[in-house]
């Protein structure tokens, strides 16, 4: 499911995941969307796409259908946007991590931290505006687009 943690420099997979769920959830609504028919799609175990739904729900961003098997988005695609699945199935909000214990007695360890949290600060208010600027309902229009 991840390649690693913030804390460790290596992205997850999660909000891609996520994405691709309710993509599928949206595009599908009649559907049953069992755990192991997302994870046909994914080509992942359904396990992982259970974790991933948890979070979602959790999020409120899906629920599950009452007297059926399957998920239904709570709200519009068009009302989700890829922030608000970020924010529901990673864990924190570190895009890049500092290093933990830089020299203070050398001419660039001492001050490297104040600069690089600037610097990711910069990075992470960018991702996070380019993430609220599209929905889910944008990737559902260009996939299915793509799709035929």
């Amino acid at each position: 499911m991840t390649t690693g943690s913030a804390s460790t420099g290596k992205l997850s997979t999660r909000t891609a995941m996520a994405v691709h769920i309710l993509t599928l959830v949206g595009a599908n609504p009649d559907v049953a969307h069992s755990s192991e028919w997302l994870a046909g799609s994914l080509g992942v175990h359904p396990v992982m796409v259970r974790q991933v739904t948890s979070r979602l729900r959790a999020a409120g961003l899906v629920e599950t259908r009452r007297g059926k098997a399957g998920l239904r988005l709570t709200r519009p695609a068009s009302a989700m946007t890829l922030l608000d699945v970020y924010r529901a199935v990673e864990d924190g909000d570190a895009l890049l991590a500092l290093h933990a214990r830089p020299n203070p007695s050398c001419p660039v360890g001492s001050g490297i931290q104040a600069v690089l949290e600037d610097v990711f600060e910069e990075a992470r208010t960018a991702f996070e505006r380019s993430l609220a600027a599209r929905t889910v309902a944008d990737v559902m229009a260009r996939v299915l687009s793509r799709a035929g």
